[in-house]
């Protein structure tokens, strides 16, 4: 049996559109308009194993959501191939709804002013599961996320993260091979993101989900994702555990020094280092160890300053994303 759930091969999606040249003329430009070709997906590889959690990332136009579209069977490929659990897309895209779920943060699919219950009926019903097997897949889902406080409400009635429970929920009555979330804590507060996290991680434990994970919220990938791809003018940048992806990418370090009573100048630092915060009582350097070893860093502030403390520890996780699609975009 194979071990992949997703496998993508040399997947390329172009789109060609219409172009008014001013220069040519009107009359020409109306029967002979010029073309444009614009490479979405560009040639792209990479698989997926059974229950693993991905994260897709990359900046706004890198090429994700047409990923995602084609690997969903909305949009066909201009070349390459997609393979979801042994299904074309381009071609088993019905049998294939039957076996994926998918969690859209700022569009909702349930039934905004019928109750809770109804929407999870509904999608019982529409991937065809007996009666009584939509009840007990309700009860499961209900106690799973704890839905009981508002099966009877409107959804539309309902708060932002109990919506996203619900959403979440309704993607998962028919108990879906993966899970396809786009943006799926997208405006909720810290308590609700936590919630809606620790249950995803639950789906993924209990039931060996996979998960197929679009964000731009750091603390998602971060707590959900034991391995990231990172996407970029459509061609993929990264593609490696998400553990290491600040050790991979990482040429900055941070130095905190505490005061021993408090600082009383700021001086000019080094080339190589850089203030990112300063009071009187904490300084935050930063070290470019592409140009200074952190130890002659070390050596230089220590002359520069009297400290009671000193912490040094790499670029935070969004940091080093930034990182990642500042130098794609310089390299293109």
């Amino acid at each position: 049996m194979n071990s992949n759930s997703i496998i993508v091969s040399n997947l390329t999606k172009k789109f060609s559109f219409s172009v008014r040249n001013t220069s040519s003329g009107w009359l020409k430009n109306l029967f002979s308009p010029e073309t444009k070709e614009i490479v979405a997906v560009n040639d792209i590889s990479f698989s997926v194993k059974h229950g693993e959690r991905i994260a897709f990332i990359g900046p706004n136009g890198a090429g994700k959501s047409t990923t995602i579209k084609m690997l969903t069977g909305i949009l066909f490929p201009t070349s390459g191939k997609v393979n979801i659990l042994g299904f074309d897309p381009t071609k088993d895209r019905k049998k294939l709804a039957y076996q994926i779920g998918t969690v859209f943060g700022q569009r909702s699919q349930l039934l905004p002013n019928l109750p809770l219950t109804d929407s999870l009926e509904f999608f019982g019903v529409m991937y065809d599961m007996p009666e009584k097997e939509i009840k007990k897949r309700i009860a499961e889902l209900v106690e799973l996320f704890d839905l009981d406080s508002f099966m009877t409400q409107p959804v539309r009635k309902l708060s932002l993260g109990q919506r996203m429970r619900a959403e979440v929920a309704a993607s998962l009555i028919h108990k879906p091979k993966i899970i396809l979330l786009d943006e799926p804590t997208i405006g909720l507060d810290v308590v609700a993101k936590k919630s809606l996290r620790d249950l995803l991680l639950k789906i993924n434990k209990e039931e060996n989900t996979t998960m197929f994970l679009t964000s731009h919220d750091v603390g998602d990938i971060e707590s959900l994702c034991d391995r990231t791809i990172v996407i970029n003018h459509g061609v993929v940048m990264r593609d490696l555990p998400t553990q290491d992806l600040a050790k991979t990418f990482v040429y900055e370090k941070y130095i905190d020094l505490v005061a021993l009573s408090h600082f009383n100048n700021f001086p000019e630092l080094p080339e190589g280092m850089s203030y990112s915060s300063r009071d009187k009582n904490k300084i935050t350097v930063v070290v470019d160890i592409n140009k200074m070893s952190v130890q002659e860093s070390l050596k230089k502030l220590l002359d520069l300053f009297e400290v009671e403390d000193i912490d040094v520890y790499n670029a935070d996780l969004e940091t080093v994303i930034r990182h990642i699609y500042e130098r794609d975009s310089t390299s293109n």
